[in-house]
């Protein structure tokens, strides 16, 4: 019997760092052939190009396949499966594939359809991975103290609503093998802690977390976990599971804006962070243009935190919004003008 390749589901929260960490595994892959499956929520495939043009041989855009035709785990027939087909089919097949969701998937759908037939006997789920901002855990961006989220809701009537968010965080810690918590040089040790006690509370009991550090992991911790996860695949479940619900993204919405030159590059980031301040923006990624400059500049927004950094290829002036349905597009696009 041929051997099964491994892939590997990498999964997180939007702005977690997931694409930091792949770029980094990419370049130390060591002649190891990696497939990635690049999966973007939105009318823009960032990601998928950014990966692309690391700077890597291993990098080449013909080893990245993009979905953009919507959330990989609501199109797990229509684009994933056969687009594990055609990888399957490539001569020499891949080593390894790395699959990068987007961060409003639910990881369940997905490990589950690795126990199709087309798949099953072909492939394995060597590990599924979630990347979690450990600053933004820190900050209390997520409440998973059932005392605390029942205080609210007595003082709010309007945290009767389940929080989506909040479940798609939850719902990736517990499919996950392996917990990253990215960013860990951001936070002291003490909030350090609190964040591993949140990931206890909420991941397998089985998972492991790590800490990284600007994305940077050897790729021996990341590969070579051996979960086989799609033998229990049904076992691990998702707040949806529970609930007896459809999953769906009405709550989110994502546009494009063009992104006009800046002067500097503090002016850009400020730019994105007034945008970043209007209430439902979730997170603002894309390449814009600064002036003097023969690079683009690369934006990488999520909360309080704006990122830049000046990258080769691809085209800049187009920013890529996500947020929550009913946010104001116009305030938005006027922040970043």
């Amino acid at each position: 019997m041929t051997e099964r390749i491994p892939a590997t589901i990498v999964t997180g929260f939007l702005g977690a760092g997931k694409t930091t960490l792949i770029r980094n595994l990419i370049a130390r892959s060591n002649g190891r052939r990696i497939a990635l499956i690049v999966n973007e929520f939105g009318d823009m495939g960032f990601d998928g190009e950014l990966l692309s043009d690391c700077g890597d041989d291993e990098c080449r855009p013909d080893t990245v396949v993009e979905l953009t035709n919507g959330c990989i785990c609501c199109t797990v027939a229509d684009d994933f499966l056969p687009t594990m087909e055609m990888l399957l089919a490539r001569d020499p097949a891949p080593d390894h594939i790395v699959i990068e969701t987007s961060g409003l998937a639910l990881p369940q759908p997905l490990v589950r359809a690795f126990t199709w037939p087309s798949v099953r006997h072909r492939v394995t789920i060597d590990g599924v991975v979630t990347v979690v901002d450990a600053a933004a855990v820190a900050g209390g961006r997520f409440a998973h103290d059932e005392a605390a989220v029942a205080a609210q809701r007595a003082e709010d009537p309007s945290l009767d609503h389940e929080d989506p968010i909040e479940e798609l965080f939850e719902d990736q810690l517990s499919c996950a093998d392996l917990v990253v918590l990215s960013k860990a040089d951001l936070v002291d040790a003490a909030a350090l802690a609190e964040v591993e006690a949140v990931v206890r509370r909420e991941a397998r009991p089985a998972a492991r977390s790590v800490r990284s550090e600007r994305g940077v992991l050897a790729p021996e911790i990341l590969l070579g976990i051996g979960a086989a996860a799609e033998d229990d695949a049904f076992e691990r479940k998702s707040h949806h599971d529970f609930e007896g619900e459809e999953h769906d993204h009405d709550d989110f919405d994502s546009f494009v804006v063009a992104s006009p030159s800046a002067e500097t590059l503090e002016g850009l980031q400020a730019r994105v962070a007034r945008a970043m301040a209007i209430p439902g923006v979730l997170r603002i990624k894309g390449r814009a243009s600064v002036a003097g400059k023969p690079m683009p500049a690369i934006v990488q927004a999520v909360g309080p935190r704006v990122e830049t950094y000046f990258a080769t290829g691809g085209a800049a002036g187009r920013l890529v919004v996500i947020g929550e349905r009913g946010l104001d597009r116009a305030a938005v696009e006027a922040a970043l003008g």
